[in-house]
């Protein structure tokens, strides 16, 4: 007779050097309630292992791979530390590892997955929940296949379910008894929320996106993963209710409640359900509850990170290099938080309490950002606001230049994007202090005014561009040209005008995403100005209008600007190098000893493919060149920047 077979552990003490934690104990406790619940994991035997020792924990494991049969499932639970090593090996952390010893005595991952290879079990899943639990997948054979839902008993074959990747830490609530990624794990079986497709059977892997979504939705920096071997992923975990009327009224709340509330209309359309299912008023709002829970703790944390970055804004701004890197820590290690998910409330700080100042060169405007799925349809839209002067060239001709806050952000592509180069590469950590940038590529009308003013170095053509429209980008400009043009704007304004670094112009275009583009995974010919024949991913075919179009035509980014992708290539400052080895780690102009060196542009332009215009696409250029496809725009350098 097939038997279902689990050990669960949970280490809470440790030796000298790592923090003790609450959650294991608990989340023990709550995965051997589920698992034993004749309802749910209908599990045979379920041990249970808190605060072991090495050998303790070696045994266990061994006993729990070796004693199963071929027919039986096997799950094997754990939740504490994870350590990685320089290699990036992952060790399972006991009672008695210490910071300084934990390679002689916790349990190396490898040690587990020799035990699950050895095993005649044809049916086995483990799940860490623990810092940088991805990297179990380090030897793990994997492979990709689909999902045959059919398979009654569950496919055969092993399924990892990892709270993190290889390179985050996983999360101890605060507050809370249990860790993120169990917590929703429990939920996914207790609730049967985790039966999408309501055939009354939790497998692994609906069990794991369950509790991926849930996590994601409180910290999106968290990246559970899944790794299989055979078809694992099938595997049956555990029961589901069927027409239950608690997960039905669950389902339709989770339908309306997308964006983390429910609106009056959907609560209108919720109490008819709740009258449905004959749910009563505590019953129903238990569930509401549930469901929102994790947008609120995750509201909770944004408040939390906006009210510590006011408070160091107010003390001093820009922010000093160890307090920037501090929060920087803070928002990723300990809220989750990508960069993206905190560059509003950072624009909207810097606008209450900058702004508060008594220059009144300084303004607000509201404009409005796009985000796009990986088919290019819009998905999101939202009002953004930023602070921004205006310099007034003379002749009815105005330059908008927009506040770019300070932060730290990652440069460079990961070997993962599509077409990526090496050019591109290593990625590096970035801090920049804050600058104003043009809202737009430097105009026809503003080339034209800064052209006629005194010469500094060499003469200026004051009418170089192919496509005429005072409107529209300055284009035929050498880097010299343009170089030149900052030196005649600053002489006529005393501010300090230049071209970007290319670390200040990565850091503007990127306005705190990840993604290839600004605007997401891919682009659209409705989003930017480039070669509309050739598609990014799976984006779609567009236009290719074969010429530049007036500046400001298309959706800026979350900060603000113009343009970053397309229409015009763009000079940077700096030399050009074959890559990021030893690249600056701030906004520093990366020179070479040789004046001669080639220059380099960014952000593709209306002749080139989509992929010219990623983000992090650079490309060398000789800084005497010119052509109907390469423009600029300024930064400057303002005593009330601060």
């Amino acid at each position: 007779m097939p038997r279902k077979v689990a050990l669960l552990i949970g280490v809470s003490e440790y030796g000298e050097g790592i923090p003790p934690l609450s959650a294991p104990p608990n989340d023990v406790a709550a995965m051997k309630r589920v698992l034993e619940n004749h309802q749910m994991g209908q599990f045979d035997e379920v041990e249970t292992l808190i605060d072991p020792e090495l050998v303790q924990m070696t045994k266990a494991i061994q006993k729990l791979f070796k004693s199963c049969g071929k027919d039986d499932l096997v799950l094997l639970f754990f939740s504490g530390h994870g350590i990685t090593d320089d290699d990036n090996k992952l060790y399972l952390a006991t009672r008695l590892t210490a910071k300084d010893d934990f390679e002689a005595t916790a349990v190396p991952a490898s040690f587990v997955q020799q035990q699950s290879k050895n095993s005649y079990a044809k049916r086995q899943a483990i799940i860490l929940d623990c810092c940088y639990s991805g990297a179990f997948a380090e030897g793990w054979q994997t492979k990709s296949v689909g999902i045959d839902f059919k398979k009654e008993l569950g496919a055969e074959g092993r399924v990892v379910l990892t709270s993190s990747t290889a390179t985050q830490p996983s999360y101890q609530q605060e507050d809370l008894s249990l860790s993120l990624y169990t917590q929703y794990l429990v939920e996914g079986i207790e609730t049967g929320a985790a039966d999408k497709d309501g055939n009354g059977k939790i497998y692994a892997q609906e069990l794991h996106e369950y509790a991926k979504t849930k996590v994601r939705e409180v910290k999106p920096k968290m990246e559970p993963g899944i790794i299989l071997d055979k078809e694992g992923f099938n595997i049956l975990l555990s029961l589901a209710p069927v027409n239950n009327p608690e997960l039905k009224f669950r389902q339709e709340v989770e339908k309306y409640a997308g964006r983390g509330e429910i609106s009056k209309r959907a609560g209108e359309i919720l109490k008819v359900k709740q009258r449905e299912f004959r749910l009563s008023d505590e019953k129903a709002e238990e569930i509401i509850h549930s469901v929102l829970e994790p947008f609120h703790q995750r509201l909770v944390n944004l408040n939390r990170y906006k009210d510590e970055y006011r408070k160091e804004v107010q003390r001093q701004y820009p922010l000093d290099e160890a307090t920037a890197n501090e929060l920087k820590d803070w928002q990723l290690f300990v809220l989750g938080f990508r960069d993206e998910d905190v560059v509003d409330i950072q624009q909207q700080v810097i606008a209450e309490i900058v702004n508060k100042d008594e220059n009144d060169e300084i303004d607000l405007f509201e404009f409005e950002v796009v985000k796009v799925n990986i088919k290019g349809e819009i998905e999101k839209k939202k009002k953004q606001r930023v602070r921004y002067f205006t310099e007034d060239l003379g002749n009815d001709v105005k330059l908008d230049m927009v506040c770019i806050p300070g932060g730290t952000f990652t440069m460079g592509s990961p070997e993962t994007e599509k077409e990526s180069l090496d050019s591109e590469r290593p990625q590096h950590q970035v801090t920049i202090k804050p600058f104003f940038m043009g809202k737009n590529t430097v105009t026809q009308a503003q080339w034209k005014v800064v052209a006629n003013l005194p010469k500094v170095n060499l003469d200026l053509n004051s009418d170089p561009s192919r496509f005429k429209g005072a409107n529209r980008p300055v284009e035929c400009v050498s880097w010299y040209d343009a170089v030149e043009f900052c030196a005649r704007l600053s002489r006529h304004t005393g501010k300090t005008y230049r071209l970007p670094s290319e670390s200040e112009w990565e850091y503007a275009c990127r306005a705190g995403t990840t993604t290839p583009f600004s605007f997401g995974e891919t682009i659209t010919s409705e989003l930017a100005n480039y070669n509309g024949n050739y598609t990014y991913g799976s984006g779609p075919k567009g236009k290719d209008r074969q010429e530049t179009t007036p500046v400001g035509s298309f959706p800026p980014n979350t900060f603000g600007i113009y343009d970053m992708h397309g229409n015009v290539w763009e000079w940077c400052a700096d030399h050009w190098h074959d890559n990021y080895q030893a690249a600056p780690s701030d906004e520093t102009i990366w020179l070479t000893r040789d004046e001669r060196s080639a220059r380099l542009l960014r952000g593709g332009s209306w002749l080139n493919d989509p992929v010219n215009c990623r983000s992090a696409f650079r490309v060398r250029f000789v800084a005497g060149g010119r052509g109907n496809y390469i423009g600029f725009r300024v930064v400057c350098l303002v005593a009330w920047t601060l």
